[in-house]
């Protein structure tokens, strides 16, 4: 068993705790609505209405932006209606 210098133990931690801080670990609660629409502002899944938990947004965005490349997602609380800043709007990316 080794030991690791204190010192150096509490620059590991405070490394993985900022690396984890960058990487998006984004800690969410509620409800939110998750819709796409194209360029132009015009509704591409209004025949479908997606709900989804804290951080399952992220999931039900990858879906649409999957379905709808280049899309531009909304991310929007169910209860108040306002968009969820930190993550709305999101471009998608065009296909290659």
């Amino acid at each position: 068993m080794s030991v690791i210098p204190l010192n150096r133990s509490l620059r590991i931690v405070a490394a993985a705790t900022v690396m984890c801080g960058l990487s998006g670990c984004v800690t969410l609660s509620g409800t939110y609505v998750v819709s796409a629409t194209d360029a132009e502002g015009r509704e591409l899944s209004s025949n479908v209405r997606m709900t989804a938990d804290g951080s399952r947004i992220y999931t039900a965005r990858n879906a649409l932006c999957s379905a709808y490349p280049g899309a531009v997602v909304h991310i929007k609380d169910l209860q108040t209606g306002e968009e969820l800043r930190s993550e709305s709007p999101y471009t998608c990316k065009a296909a290659k």
